[in-house]
């Protein structure tokens, strides 16, 4: 799986396809969020939450973890020159492979969760749990199927022709969403807040990590 190729057309993309509103859903509950020490964004792609997360926090020491080298230039870009002490560290690798130095008050992960097998979230979640801090945060935006009626008919439609998308644009190994709520409380988090927009096309969750 490689974002590579899609890299400098990302942003355009989304904008005209969604307009703002996945950007709605990566912010919707960073006011929650307050003053972290160290933030993981995960799957970043484009850095647009990171260009908001290092306005809003500027003291705080941000990781960002993509597999794409040229998700990473963009972002960068984004990021421009931090204004706090601590500069914005950009890693390039594979989350499932990927070792955290250290644990962060906060992770995010928006329209990453959706590229993975059943099996692979399986090791990811747990894998990335382990690195959130008692009490700390994860904010996670993505897509999802409602459960009955015409919306559901509406996203499972719309799922058919991204996920055919992307795997001839990436090669994703994917073919479907993976609801990822049972495998966070298994890894021991609690939903603390979900917002459903766009007809239940979409979803922006805060789950938080009880403190032991």
């Amino acid at each position: 799986m490689s974002f590579d190729r899609l890299a400098p057309h990302y942003r355009w993309m989304e904008w005209i396809l969604a307009g703002d509103k996945l950007q709605d859903c990566r912010v919707a509950f960073l006011e929650e969020i307050e003053s972290p020490a160290r933030v993981l964004l995960v799957g970043e792609g484009h850095g647009r939450f990171l260009e908001v997360v290092r306005t809003r926090f500027p003291q705080a020491e941000i990781t960002v973890l993509d597999s794409s080298e040229d998700m990473l230039r963009v972002a960068r870009g984004r990021a421009g020159n931090p204004t706090g002490p601590n500069p914005t560290r950009f890693e390039q690798g594979d989350a499932l492979l990927w070792e955290s130095a250290g644990k962060f008050d906060v992770i995010a992960t928006h329209f990453f969760l959706d590229c993975f097998t059943a099996g692979q979230l399986e090791e990811l979640i747990p894998k990335l749990a382990r690195c959130l801090e008692p009490n700390g945060a994860w904010l996670l935006a993505d897509f999802r199927v409602p459960e009955r009626g015409w919306q559901r008919f509406r996203a499972k439609a719309i799922h058919r022709v991204m996920y055919g998308f992307f795997r001839a644009a990436t090669r994703l190994t994917s073919t479907r969403l993976t609801p990822p709520d049972s495998l966070l409380e298994r890894a021991g988090l609690r939903l603390e807040k979900r917002c459903i927009r766009e007809w239940g096309l979409l979803h922006a969750d805060l789950w938080r990590n009880p403190p032991r």
